[in-house]
């Protein structure tokens, strides 16, 4: 399980990603922090998220796997999924392939209140 960041460095980390000075560490950490606050919010294994090449999680309560692909796979960059976590972009029309029962985020989203947003 990922475990999120102390919140005075990922407010950092968005300033940075904000200002468009963000480096890949940056992405990385961001992507990570998101994806320990979707693990809290919906715990489970019926859903893979990956977010190339920085991480990927299961979440989402149901029928869980161990080997293959799992039932569903939600996939994106990471710059998408810190926007759709931030709530900055809507989930509708975002570049993310999503598939399999239960791999619509959007109830779930946003996962951190955008003061700047």
């Amino acid at each position: 399980m990922l475990t999120p960041l102390d919140p005075a460095e990922f407010a950092a980390i968005c300033g940075r990603i904000d200002a468009g000075t963000a480096d890949r560490a940056d992405l990385k950490a961001a992507t990570k922090h998101l994806l320990a606050l979707l693990q809290r919010k919906a715990p489970g294994h019926s859903v893979e998220v990956r977010i190339p090449p920085f991480a990927a999680i299961q979440c989402i309560e149901g029928a869980s796997h161990t080997r293959g692909t799992p039932p569903a796979v939600v996939e994106t960059d990471a710059e998408t999924w810190i926007a759709l976590a931030r709530g900055r972009l809507e989930w509708e029309g975002a570049p993310v392939r999503a598939s399999g029962e239960r791999s619509d985020l959007s109830p779930l989203l946003p996962l951190v209140a955008d003061p700047a947003g």
